[in-house]
């Protein structure tokens, strides 16, 4: 037990030099979960970031990490919910995103990522960040509804993780395209003796949450056959958390009791934008009450007592928001098998199959019916008449919209599906990822050379289920002349209230909706390295290899959906592939060592040619230098240029709609709109009095072949101060890194805000070109396809202090504190008369906070037997600039944490204990989110769980 406790102390000691430690987790996190594996002393392998065979605690780049038992630590359950804790991360998609219904596609291409978990470094956005697995690439996820371009973390099993690095460098000349923001590395099991047996169980004080994980491994290591294997499965399940169960978020304005602007204009009794018939003036109408037949209505008087109607106001919108999750389920079972094995004394195989399997659910409010010219659906609901013959017209006459030689007489009708029950969107994600490789060595002279030889094949498949959608050639011909109904047609009530929809017009206009999206990768690498010849200050090291990959994918939408025939999210039908060749080099120089000032001064230097099928060829390059004046200070620095190649979502995404929650500035209700503003809008014809009928704006989106990769310029600069004067006191060591990360030709659309405020102040003609309004003023549709048009900007300081104080009684106190200062985060898009730059730092941008500053800190004291640990999490104030810089409050979480080994049953037993926000902390209110943001901050209350763990 001693020597297992020693070892572990003097790893945690020079952990911080090596790398920066995960914030989020205790202090503890420094001591390694099997010091067998520990690196001896002066061992070389391969480090994240680079691929010369080096020392790892001598590691100069900046990397983040943690093993398995630091994940067990944290309570979470996903990966990618333990590294969006990092303070450097700004989050990215996880499992407290509802992000379904009539929201449509995202502008990238990628789909709506339903079930999906990403990690995004320095919000860069998550197809900038690399992951790794074993310092191979993985496949990028399945949506269901797209072409993703970045990993889904939650299609890795947690039970294979040895432990997680993350580089907070660029590194597209060691791996290739994406890796501008950084690299996830996730180091998988591969020496393990017997069974390791895990079991937890958690939820929240209200019963809902309830979430339960477990995992298995079992290893055999045999080293005089030179074989060692692992196997492993883990079972997730996360249960749900309903908006409705919570009255903070029970409606879209976090806090309200009743119903404003934000919720839905598409009720149950319906709202009616209709011209009289026989005055023809316009008229905003729902219903009183719910007549289940025919509507009365008098033209002479429509909101009289002899009319079922009444004028539409705010306090007759629906209340959307009690159907949504504010957690979503699903479950996660995955399986892998590692196997290693030499093949004579100098080449070695291993294998890795991973297999894994993810069942998610969304959900959305019952489906918003909107037909009319106002709808912007743009698609036959936007054009539909409701003839006069249909048996609920209450009329009179035939509503017409402008199309077949009648006149147009209404402008929108919105009806709450609610008869047929909310939207529900069922994922099924399948990834099977297998790869091999052969390594060894040969000498050269008196020197040793490495190489590896690499070969993966992986596929991911995704079906979509979806319940509550329309046909809307089925909803044209019910409410049409009612002589053409025949056969199976039922006319249908889109004018009675709640209820009047029967079971047989459900039968006729619905449909059940099924989607399906592929991806496959093949990827084969070869890579060599060793020592050309000593230097005076030691070995000159170089690595060189080659890579082969092809990736292909495609969204495969509902026959109907893509025939334009759906009323939810219209999408159309998405292949591609591409394939690229790439060689690099990287070389490893000692200039000095063991001279006054320079203990060691290293530099180094990598380049990579990349040949891309689709968007041609690329060449980066890196440069870095490593000194150490003394022994306690490290010193380095690096400039990197980075690139990023279209992905298929980006290049051959057809054309699809996403609707964006966006003001429009001409709206007779927006607030703090100048007279500028309402001067532009009556010259661009907009009718005075127009007032927006729904929040959600119609935003066509698609991708470009076109499109070039993205290229990138990065600047590190920083060090590691290890005092040994400070040894009396215990273990000491300061981490500071400043780095600058500028992207060029970044692939984006210009936003919908962007254009309307430049359109609505400058009179933009570029920004007025891509929006259509209707003849009423609402805007019926926003373009922005992809272009190399953006220029992106992230600036800022990574601080980490350390301290492991000596033995204390029969345990030792720690500290880990890290911080994340954002001194600029900027988006530059050009205008008709030159550019504009949207500085971010210290703002939300709907579920995207920017905080100034982010904190992490843990204080713990642990022993053989008893771990007690309390983590702060701090997120700085930001303010919402769409919503009159509304401030969004700085906000600190605490987690608490104790764990027991038993020492009579020989240390196989752990029992831990833990509550995350044990103040049960709610977000700050997040106007543009809904209610709160999810990818910052957590859920309100607290969660609680218990876990056991064994190994035998």
């Amino acid at each position: 037990m001693t020597g297992k406790n020693t070892t572990a102390r003097r790893r945690a000691t020079i952990g911080v030099a090596w790398c920066a430690l995960l914030a989020a987790l205790p202090a503890t996190a420094q001591t390694a979960a099997d010091p067998a594996n520990d690196p001896g002393e002066g061992e070389t392998v391969v480090v994240t970031g680079s691929r010369i065979r080096q020392n790892p605690l001598a590691q100069a780049a900046p990397v983040t990490t943690l093993d398995n038992a630091d994940i067990a630590r944290t309570g979470l359950s996903s990966i990618a919910d333990v590294l969006q804790r990092l303070p450097g991360a700004a989050g990215g998609l996880n499992s407290r995103f509802n992000r379904s219904g009539n929201n449509g596609n995202p502008p990238d291409g990628g789909g709506v990522g339903a079930g999906s978990s990403e990690i995004d470094l320095r919000y860069l956005g998550s197809r900038r960040t690399l992951v790794l697995v074993d310092g191979l690439r993985f496949i990028n996820g399945s949506a269901a509804s797209g072409v993703p371009g970045a990993v889904d973390l939650n299609a890795i099993p947690d039970s294979m993780i040895e432990r997680v690095e993350v580089l907070r460098d660029g590194a597209s000349t060691i791996y290739g395209s994406d890796a501008i923001a950084g690299v996830v590395n996730i180091i998988t099991k591969k020496r393990q003796n017997g069974f390791v047996v895990s079991a937890q169980g958690g939820a929240y004080p209200q019963g809902d949450g309830v979430t339960q994980n477990y995992q298995l491994s079992w290893g055999h290591r045999d080293e005089e056959a030179g074989i060692s294997f692992v196997a492993g499965a883990n079972y997730i399940k996360q249960g749900s958390v309903f908006a409705g169960d919570r009255s903070y978020y029970a409606f879209p304005d976090p806090g309200a009791t009743a119903c404003t602007t934000s919720c839905s204009s598409g009720t149950p009794n319906g709202r009616f934008l209709i011209n009289n018939p026989v005055t023809g003036t316009g008229m905003n109408l729902t219903l009183k009450s719910n007549p289940l037949g025919r509507p009365r209505f008098d033209p002479a008087d429509p909101t009289g007592a002899n009319s079922d109607f009444k004028e539409f106001t705010v306090a007759d919108r629906f209340n959307f928001r009690p159907y949504n999750y504010l957690l979503t389920p699903q479950e996660r079972f995955g399986a892998f098998v590692n196997f290693q094995g030499d093949l004579g004394d100098k080449v070695r195989l291993t294998t890795r199959m991973i297999y894994n399997r993810r069942t998610s659910d969304n959900q959305a409010a019952p489906l918003p019916l909107f037909v009319g010219p106002d709808a912007g659906n743009g698609n036959l609901l936007d054009t539909i008449s409701i003839d006069g013959t249909n048996p609920y017209n209450p009329f009179g006459v035939t509503l017409a919209t402008g199309n077949a030689g009648l006149p147009r007489n209404y402008d929108f009708i919105g009806r709450r599906f609610v008869e047929n029950g909310p939207r529900r969107y069922s994922q099924k994600v399948e990834t099977m990822y297998l790869g091999g490789t052969l390594d060894g060595k040969f000498a050269v002279g008196s020197g040793t050379w490495y190489w590896d030889a690499n070969v993966i094949y992986a596929s991911n498949t995704a079906k979509q289920v979806v319940q509550g959608n329309v046909n809307a050639a089925n909803l044209a011909r019910a409410l049409g002349p009612v002589a053409d109904c025949t056969g199976a047609c039922v006319p249908f009530n889109i004018f009675g209230g709640e209820g009047s929809i029967t079971p047989a017009m459900i039968d006729y206009i619905t449909f059940q909706q099924r989607d399906r999206s592929e991806q496959a990768m093949v990827d084969a690498t070869f890579n060599v390295t060793g020592t050309l010849f000593e230097l005076p200050a030691g070995p000159l090291g170089l690595a060189a290899g080659y890579e082969y990959r092809r990736q292909s994918g495609s969204f495969t939408p509902d026959p109907l959906v893509a025939a334009g025939l759906g009323s939810d999210i219209p999408a159309q039908a998405t292949s591609g592939s591409f394939d690229v060749n790439e060689v690099y080099g990287e070389l490893s120089i000692p200039v000095l060592k063991d001279v006054p000032l320079f203990r060691l001064l290293e530099g180094s230097f990598a380049a990579r040619y990349s040949d891309y099928s689709t968007s041609g060829s690329r060449t980066t390059m890196k440069a870095g230098v490593s000194w150490k004046p003394f022994d306690d200070l490290r010193l380095r620095g690096t400039w990197a240029q980075g690139f990023r190649a279209p992905s298929i979502g980006e290049l051959f995404g057809t054309p699809s709609r996403f609707d964006g929650g966006v003001i429009d500035p001409c709206s007779a209700d927006a607030t703090g709109t100048s007279a500028t503003v309402r001067q532009n809008c009556a010259a661009q014809g907009i009718p005075a009095g127009y007032v927006q009928t729904n929040q959600q704006l119609p935003i066509l989106t698609g991708g470009n072949r076109a499109l070039k990769a993205e290229t990138s310029e990065s600047w590190i600069v920083g060090g590691v101060y290890s005092p040994s004067w400070a040894s009396g006191v215990g273990r000491l060591s300061l981490e500071v890194d400043y780095y600058t990360i500028k992207v060029d030709n970044a692939i984006s659309s210009i936003g919908a805000d962007v254009l309307l405020a430049n359109c609505t102040q400058t009179n933009d003609p570029v920004a007025c070109g891509a929006i259509t309004r209707s003849t009423s003023g609402a805007i019926t549709q926003i373009r922005g396809l992809l272009q190399n048009i953006a220029s992106l900007k992230s600036e800022g300081l990574d601080a980490i202090l350390t301290w492991r104080s000596p033995s204390v009684g029969a345990g030792t106190f720690g500290l880990l504190w890290s911080n994340n200062f954002l001194f600029e985060y900027s988006t530059t898009l050009p205008t008709a008369d030159g550019s504009q730059t949207v500085r971010r730092q210290g703002t939300e941008r709907g579920d995207q906070a920017y905080p100034r500053f982010k904190s992490n800190a843990t204080i713990d004291w642990s022993s053989p037997t008893f771990l007690a640990s309390i983590t702060g999490r701090y997120i700085g104030r930001v303010v919402e600039p769409a919503y009159d810089n509304h401030v969004m409050r700085p906000t600190l979480y605490l987690d608490a944490q104790v764990g027991w080994t038993p020492g009579m049953w020989d240390e196989r037993l752990t029992l831990t204990l833990g509550v995350n926000n044990i103040l049960g902390k709610r977000a700050p209110d997040c106007l543009s989110c809904g209610g709160f943001d999810p990818t910052t901050y957590d859920l309100p209350d607290q969660f609680g769980y218990a876990r056991i763990g064994v190994k035998f």
